[in-house]
């Protein structure tokens, strides 16, 4: 994905509602409970429970909330038991979508998935009919500040095993192979770095462009309607949304 068209995506994000914000928090409340379940509730001997706690906290999720939901977890062993599935499919004007759920009811998730992919002129599909356009990366985005060197913050990454490294217009972009992103980001955090996001995403190896306003329009409502959806965790595309468009 351009870094252009990532910042403009992630500016869309923020840009949220605090009702939207507050389903985020719930969401990541669900993603701490699975782990918690799979690994235990100590960060210490869990890694993936360090990493789901730094995503948190770069979407700015209280501390109260990221430790209520580890202590409900801890204590919840009758519980909801929820699995992750992913689903592919085809916005308009052709983009590619993935959409990566976690859910206690597959027959309910795929209903709603399939809702907004007709509703908006795309189409769901089989597994494995877009996920070859990405690649699977742990993406940390560190935003540009007068404190922050870029030559350092490049050395000391590539130092401690990232993959490659870029600046662009609004923060540098730091990645990995999924097996290395723990360990880069403990290592970048443990220098004072702050993170805009920091997890494993799949990131489109080429990107597409709409430039007709209704397929435009669509696919926004498209992205933004399967986000609200309560089962859904990530959806990743190949969009290549411009600010511009994103603001009228």
């Amino acid at each position: 994905m351009s870094g252009h068209s990532k910042w403009a995506n992630i500016k869309h994000r923020k840009g949220k509602s605090d009702a939207a914000r507050g389903k985020i928090f719930t969401k990541l409340g669900r993603e701490i409970a699975m782990v918690v379940k799979q690994g235990g509730a100590d960060p210490e001997s869990n890694s993936k429970l360090r990493d789901v706690i730094s995503k948190a906290k770069a979407a700015n999720m209280p501390n109260d909330n990221i430790t209520r939901s580890i202590k409900k977890a801890a204590g919840d062993t009758d519980g909801d038991n929820y699995e992750e599935i992913s689903y592919e499919g085809y916005g308009p004007g052709g983009v590619a979508v993935i959409v990566e759920a976690m859910t206690d009811n597959r027959n309910r998730t795929a209903g709603d998935v399939r809702h907004y992919f007709d509703k908006f002129g795309g189409n769901l599909g089989q597994t494995g009919c877009v996920s070859y356009m990405f690649n699977k990366k742990g993406v940390i985005l560190i935003e540009k500040t007068d404190k922050t060197v870029e030559d350092d913050l490049m050395m000391e990454a590539l130092d401690v095993g990232a993959e490659d490294f870029s600046a662009e217009e609004d923060y540098f972009e730091v990645l990995t192979l999924p097996e290395d992103f723990s360990a880069v980001r403990e290592a970048l955090e443990s220098k004072g770095y702050e993170f805009i996001e920091a997890g494993v995403e799949m990131v489109p190896e080429t990107m597409t462009k709409l430039t007709e306003p209704k397929q435009i329009e669509f696919m926004d409502k498209l992205i933004d309607n399967l986000e609200d959806l309560d089962d859904v965790q990530n959806v990743y595309h190949n969009w290549e949304r411009d600010e511009e468009q994103d603001e009228e």
